[in-house]
């Protein structure tokens, strides 16, 4: 198996850190291209559609509080994925201000579409570690989310 260059030298919390951080955004921009080349869809669409499909309809404020995002981020995203009809808003009965987003079926197909394509890349990379070494990944991987979150989950 090729061993990866650190893009840092030595191991010390702060490069290794470093190093982790590299890898990550660059998984995280192969992702997101696949998905978009596949899909169309971007990464940050796919989290909207995703949410909506597991959750349902959502006022936006509780679409951008689930996602842990500025409520104006996803009111951007949700006109772009409603422009392109994968999602539809409509007024609240109570509240005309606020808008229900829901996902339709042209969301739903291009979601499963989009998860496909991030699923292959996931696949294809960590797929060229063994058992064990997938194992001891997970386990490291839970222990910093430990130390990040204080064991709180989202």
């Amino acid at each position: 198996m090729e061993q990866h260059e650190s893009t840092t030298a030595g191991n010390t919390p702060e490069q290794v850190g470093l190093s982790f951080l590299t890898l990550a955004y660059t998984l995280r921009e192969q992702v997101d291209q696949h998905m978009l080349m596949s899909s169309g869809l971007s990464l940050s669409r796919t989290k909207v559609l995703r949410t909506l499909a597991t959750c349902g309809a959502l006022h936006q404020a509780q679409l951008a509080a689930s996602l842990g995002q500025a409520p104006r981020s996803v009111t951007q995203i949700v006109e772009a994925l409603e422009r392109i009809g994968m999602v539809a808003r409509t007024d609240d009965p109570e509240d005309r201000r606020r808008k229900t987003v829901s996902i339709t079926d042209i969301g739903r197909t291009a979601l499963r579409a989009a998860e496909e394509a991030g699923t292959h890349v996931l696949r294809q990379h960590f797929g060229r570690l063994e058992p064990q070494q997938l194992a001891t990944l997970d386990t490291l991987l839970a222990h910093l989310d430990v130390a990040l979150t204080g064991g709180k989950t989202s």
